[in-house]
């Protein structure tokens, strides 16, 4: 009895001990927790006061700085060697599209690819039996009416005459110019469909290009201008193209530019340039050009309109639009806007890119440098 009594005791003891063990266990995760919180709380409100005013609780409050810093720049002028990028490829001094307007078996192809031709040499031919009857047979027939027939009869014979003649006539085809046999598209025997393409005849002669000149450069273009030509074809080698046609029109491209089509000719060209070889060329301007210049930092478009902000003499600024070009290397020609040579211009920029900017920007002098 007194064994049961003494275990019981020591199990109340040891059940006692170890409530008192999981008590304390989960204060101090308690506590620990609540540090972690407090930990957080503190360290975000630290961190909001910080972003809010720029120094730490415990430090001493500073006096606020601008991040952006105004420089000034000088619209200038400098003197060019102008120089027009030309791409393009080159194409036949003339072409024939060679065709028949009459409908038959084809007799005879008297050229093949390659050939050389004269104007007015035969080309190709179709069976023209039943169109020499027609003429052969209006011919006797208007010897009969000369003889028995009125003169309204002999009219009408007349005009039909005429019409198969030129129905016997479209049996041929004949060289518009003196060529080359490009390509030729039938064989003896084939049928032929009136309107079809039977052969190419092209001049290589000469070879032109038409090239797509800005609406900026236009004012440099004239006519008999050299133009300085490379061919990939033709490496180590700059053929000499002149400019023989300058349109009337120019044309609105999709980016929103205004070009002309001008046409540049080669005289005289190697056997090996064929049609449809592309190149790459310049036109020099003679002279140079004064072109009145500002850094592109200076400018800013928005929805399309280029502004600048100028300073005034009495030192306000005032924000004009222009019209620029960007010309590489953190140049802008300007084109149109109330500015001229030697206003200030003002740049807002941070302050670690500021002297930079301002070192780069000031230095106006009139060197001499190359355009494209």
């Amino acid at each position: 009895m007194n064994d049961t009594i003494t275990d019981m005791n020591t199990e109340n003891q040891i059940r006692s001990q170890l409530r008192k063990k999981l008590r304390n266990r989960k204060i101090k995760r308690t506590i620990v927790w609540v540090v972690v919180i407090a930990l957080l709380i503190s360290s975000f409100l630290i961190y909001s006061f910080y972003k809010d005013n720029g120094y730490l609780p415990w430090g001493q409050k500073k006096a606020p700085t601008s991040l952006v810093k105004e420089v000034e720049a000088k619209v200038y002028e400098n003197s060019y060697a102008t120089t027009i990028d030309l791409s393009g490829y080159v194409k036949p001094n003339d072409t024939q599209t060679v065709i028949l307007r009459s409908t038959g078996t084809i007799t005879k192809v008297s050229v093949k690819e390659g050939d050389a031709v004269r104007q007015g040499d035969s080309l190709v031919a179709i069976d023209n039996t039943n169109a020499q009857y027609a003429v052969a047979k209006l011919q006797a027939d208007i010897e009969t009416a000369r003889l028995n027939g009125s003169k309204r009869d002999l009219d009408l014979l007349e005009l039909q005459l005429k019409t198969a003649t030129n129905n016997l006539d479209y049996t041929q085809a004949y060289a518009s110019f003196d060529g080359v046999v490009a390509d030729v598209a039938v064989s003896e025997g084939d049928y032929f469909e009136a309107g079809d393409t039977a052969m190419t005849i092209i001049d290589r002669s000469k070879l032109k290009a038409t090239v797509e000149i800005d609406e900026i450069d236009m004012q440099y273009i004239k006519l008999g201008q050299t133009a300085s030509l490379v061919f990939d074809s033709l490496p180590g080698k700059t053929l000499e193209g002149i400019v023989t046609y300058i349109p009337m029109l120019g044309r609105y491209t999709t980016q929103g530019i205004g070009v002309m089509d001008v046409e540049i000719t080669i005289e005289n060209p190697p056997g090996t340039l064929a049609p449809g070889f592309t190149f790459e060329g310049t036109i020099v301007v003679d002279g140079e050009v004064k072109l009145t210049l500002l850094p592109q930092s200076a400018v800013t478009t928005n929805r399309g309109t280029s502004t600048v902000i100028k300073k005034l003499e009495d030192g306000n600024t005032k924000t004009v639009t222009v019209t620029v070009k960007y010309l590489g290397e953190g140049i802008c020609q300007l084109l149109s806007g109330d500015l001229k040579i030697g206003d200030t211009l003002i740049i807002r920029k941070t302050d670690t890119s500021a002297s930079a900017l301002a070192s780069m920007t000031l230095g106006t002098d009139s060197g001499r440098s190359s355009r494209r």
